[in-house]
């Protein structure tokens, strides 16, 4: 599968693992000796490219719990194209078991992917994972370290139901307990929508972050082309996975390692693909980090213009009605770009050194309401988009949206802020009868943000009161500084930078301003008066919790803003870290 064309084979010299292997050295002896050590015969190793497999696999990581199996058929695909397959077992971030959120350790994964390559004898890379900061986090640390590297996208699970109804792992989870809350539905039925909703192995069945994270990695490049959309439980994955195994020896015998091939169009065509699919906001930070790492210029800007030309074409949850076993069988990732082809450079190439041209020659759509055309949209780009990038005095240096799962009544509203300093004294007074609140408040969480919690939960679906569900409310205007689920919805303004922590605007709210939000304008504003503001700014004290060890004091020290990726300052481009010296 991969296209050699026009590239020079390398000889066995010019392979890294050779400085730990070839040498006539006491150093080398001890590192071949010691591979002997574990079984292997000298020739299985020596001379040949040495590849890992990065696997997130975990007991605690319900996403990847297949991924044991699949680093088992990496490495048939690689032994098969004559490479020797190591293992190296990594930070395994189950987006649903880790608190307070796996934001936090996006970029401990980061790097600990560079440095596991870095400080061992590897030519080149499969890197396994899918649940949602997973992909981002080993795509970041394999372009810092630069060697050849592919992505093995973990795959989405089955479809659910419950009691005929279509269920969405995330979506419905919300849709739900709201119910639960109401009344609308008994506890008997809640315990059984605890065991029908997620049915298999694989990340969401949804297009939230998981999703969204693998078919940009997909339309990138980083994976073999269309294996995003592959279902976790079928034959076909393995199948998948095996093929990685042999594409990455040939990416080494050829050098094909990202800084080669991995252009600023590639990254253009990853937003395409995520705005068309209704993807998560999440994608709007992890994508600035990787371009970052990757020294691509990309903004929030430069998506938001994109934006205001691609319309949701995906019928997807939550945007649409269908899950992704359904949009697999509708032609998967490769159909939908077929769709969306004025929008892409089709001249820019992947891991497999084709370009997209090629990738879409046999690509099919098998059902356009599933992956439909740009003239039938799943959402007309008049009521929203993937991604509205909102500007003002709340949030000078930008705050998102996905103005496509927002309320058309809620896309130019004015209401008094309801604020709240953290998420503990929001979860005790939201269901409080005598709560101040009419459909009509803003309802603000701050000090949530990448310093402020630390680490950006995905607290953004902000719950609506008791009160006003019981009164048929079901969406109201929602501002934070944190994230939220890509399987979520409704109007919710998240990522507000600079956020509360550091002493952004969102700081100076206090209940009852009022506050303005104009989709349509792009704008955000509280509207209170300069003088007031600074005299609230000159009082300004933070408030949130400061750490002093661990890992949280060293992301709350350097990690940059929603705006700038969310990634620490000594880790993006620019801060080159040279080859271990071999002793």
């Amino acid at each position: 599968m991969f296209n050699h064309d026009h590239l020079k084979r390398r000889e066995i010299s010019a392979l890294r693992s050779q400085r730990w292997y070839a040498p006539n050295t006491i150093r080398a002896f001890a590192h071949r000796q010691r591979s002997q050590q574990m079984g292997y015969r000298r020739e299985e190793f020596l001379g040949k490219p040495v590849i890992g497999i990065i696997n997130t696999w975990s007991d605690m990581s319900t996403c990847h719990t297949h991924l044991r199996e699949r680093a088992e058929a990496v490495k048939r695909g690689i032994w098969a194209a004559g490479g020797f397959p190591v293992e190296l077992p990594a930070l395994s971030m189950g987006e649903v078991m880790v608190k307070p959120t796996t934001m936090l350790y996006r970029n401990f994964l980061a790097m600990e992917t560079e440095e596991l390559l870095r400080q061992h004898p590897i030519d080149g890379v499969v890197l396994l994972g899918g649940c949602d900061k997973s992909t981002p986090a080993l795509l970041m640390g394999a372009i810092s370290m630069d060697i050849p590297a592919i992505f093995c996208p973990a795959g989405p699970m089955s479809s659910g139901k419950w009691h005929g109804q279509v269920t969405g792992a995330g979506t419905h989870t919300k849709k739900y307990w709201d119910q639960l809350r109401l009344g609308a539905i008994t506890q008997h039925d809640w315990i059984e929508l605890e065991g029908a909703m997620t049915r298999s192995i694989g990340t969401c069945n949804t297009m939230g972050t998981a999703s969204t994270m693998t078919s940009i990695a997909d339309a990138m490049g980083f994976t073999l082309p269309g294996a995003s959309s592959i279902p976790a439980a079928d034959s076909r994955h393995p199948q998948m996975a095996s093929l990685c195994g042999e594409t990455i020896v040939d990416m080494v015998w050829y050098d094909h390692k990202p800084s080669n091939w991995l252009k600023r169009e590639n990254f253009l065509n990853g937003i395409a693909a995520y705005l068309s699919l209704g993807g998560s906001t999440n994608a709007a930070i992890h994508l600035i980090a990787m371009a970052n790492r990757a020294k691509v210029q990309l903004t929030l800007d430069d998506m938001a213009e994109l934006a205001r030309h691609i319309p949701v074409l995906a019928n997807l949850f939550p945007s649409g009605e269908k899950l992704m076993e359904e949009f697999y069988f509708a032609g998967g990732l490769l159909a939908q770009l077929s769709k969306i082809t004025d929008f892409l450079h089709q001249e820019s190439v992947g891991v497999t050194n084709q370009p997209v041209s090629q990738w879409l020659e046999n690509a099919h759509c098998y059902d356009d309401d599933i992956i439909r055309n740009l003239d039938n949209p799943i959402v007309p780009l008049s009521q929203g988009c993937a991604l509205t990038v909102l500007r003002g005095n709340l949030c000078p240096n930008g705050a998102v949206m996905k103005s496509s799962a927002a309320s058309p009544a809620l896309r130019h509203h004015r209401g008094p802020a309801l604020v709240f300093d953290t998420h503990q004294q929001l979860s005790d007074c939201i269901d409080d009868p005598d709560l101040d609140v009419t459909k009509d408040s803003v309802i603000i969480l701050r000090n949530a943000g990448p310093v402020g919690a630390p680490g950006m939960p995905e607290w953004g679906n902000l719950p609506i009161p008791k009160k006003l569900l019981q009164q048929g409310v079901t969406d109201m205007v929602r501002i934070s500084d944190c994230r939220m689920s890509g399987t979520h919805y409704g109007t919710c303004i998240l990522h507000v930078a600079p956020e509360a922590a550091v002493g952004g605007p969102l700081a100076l709210v206090q209940t009852g301003d009022l506050i303005e939000l104009n989709i349509d304008a792009g704008t955000l504003n509280m509207l209170v008066d300069d003088t007031t503001l600074a005299r609230r700014r000159a009082d300004f004290q933070p408030t949130h919790r400061v750490f002093q060890r661990s890992w949280a004091a060293l992301y709350q020290q350097h990690v940059t803003q929603a705006d700038e990726g969310c990634d620490f300052d000594f880790l993006q481009a620019g801060s080159d870290v040279p080859e271990p010296p071999i002793f």
